[in-house]
């Protein structure tokens, strides 16, 4: 298998909301697609972000839907070129709904890190590292 991630469906509860959070608060590209599509993509570098209906994925998937405000065992990163951006962009988020889980603080890693939940409860991590190379 080729080493690369292609793309990441997070599997949402109201398609239009998280949209326009995708969208407007963190300002992601949109990809164009036709009316009444049911899905949302993103294009994130040579990564995409898809946003789908979760009962829908589910049922793709073939798994039960489970409780959405359970921790997932994952969570999503955007490293960022500054460690002032990290506040910054967590600012932002908060200002436009998002909801600051943990602040921005100089993390043990040597770097600047903090979380916030999108509007389906997705943690992102918003991260300054020296040592990583994509910011």
């Amino acid at each position: 298998m080729e080493a690369r991630l292609s793309m990441v469906t997070l599997g949402v509860g109201d398609l239009d909301r998280a949209v326009a959070f995708y969208e407007q608060v963190l300002c992601l590209p949109r990809v164009p697609m036709p009316e009444g599509a049911g899905v949302a993509f993103f294009e994130l570098g040579k990564t995409w972000l898809s946003l789908y209906p979760r009962a829908r994925l589910a049922e793709d998937v073939t798994v039960a839907d489970s409780s959405p405000s359970a921790f997932p065992g994952f969570t999503l990163a955007h490293n960022v070129a500054t460690p002032q951006a990290v506040d910054t962009l967590l600012a932002e988020v908060a200002e436009r709904g998002g909801e600051i889980v943990k602040p921005a603080q100089d993390v043990f890693w040597g770097g600047r890190s903090g979380y916030f939940r999108d509007t389906d409860g997705f943690l992102w991590e918003v991260a300054w590292n020296p040592g990583f190379p994509h910011a």
